[in-house]
């Protein structure tokens, strides 16, 4: 039995291009993404990657299925708040690690498996739950727009006050309030120093604003 030549490449495939492909705009965002740049991340000539994907449309379109495929889809059967509920918490999560996915998980033309899969299986739990086929419309474009929004909000946050020792935090809040024109802003003041005590996350108003849109969606669903 001969020794395998340890310096023998792995065989290439669809799912290893997507995997660096995803890994790469995680990095530097798709602006970074070209076919030549990825070959190169690969050790490979950029013609090689021709064998596994069409181009760059057809890379897009299966990052964005990869991505779906990380979010927890909701159950049809059974209480449709804690399905949907899991399902948005499970969304965001998922964009906080692929922030570069919020303006493309809806903007493909050729949804793969993944992407449609989950879009049945939403729209699946609404309508099980007694929302008319227009309801469920309203309410997907609704719960998207929140969990889509507060991503790009949470990703812009320019600092976390959870992940600061007390000092550092007290630190930045004096740097940050010590030319605060208090008297011109008061109300910015306030929720600037509220903002900044211990304990505060910026996270934690997700759960919030999705409960006002849960009790929001259920008064409308037996109205639309």
């Amino acid at each position: 039995m001969t020794e395998q030549d340890p310096t023998r490449r792995v065989p290439l495939t669809r799912e290893t291009v997507l995997r660096e492909a995803v890994a790469l705009a995680d990095e530097s965002g798709t602006a970074a993404l070209s076919m030549r740049g990825l070959a190169r991340r690969l050790g490979i000539e950029a013609m090689s990657l021709y064998h596994h994907v069409a181009n760059k449309d057809a890379i897009l379109d299966g990052m964005v299925d990869a991505v779906f495929a990380e979010v927890e889809a909701p159950a049809i059967d059974g209480d449709w708040r804690s399905a949907i509920r899991a399902r948005c918490s499970s969304l965001r999560h998922v964009l906080v690690r692929h922030p570069w996915a919020v303006g493309l998980l809806e903007s493909r033309t050729s949804p793969g498996p993944e992407t449609l899969r989950h879009h049945d299986r939403v729209l699946g739990c609404l309508r099980r739950a007694g929302f008319t086929i227009a309801g469920a419309g309203h309410a997907y474009a609704l719960l998207d727009s929140y969990v889509y929004g507060f991503a790009l909000q949470e990703n812009a946050v320019p600092f976390d006050p959870s992940g600061q020792t007390p000092e550092e935090l007290a630190a930045l809040a004096t740097a940050i309030m010590a030319d605060f024109p208090r008297d011109e802003l008061p109300s910015m003041a306030e929720m600037t120093a509220y903002a900044l005590r211990p304990g505060y996350a910026f996270a934690d108003e997700f759960e919030v604003g999705l409960d006002v849109v849960l009790d929001g969606l259920d008064a409308h669903r037996a109205t639309w």
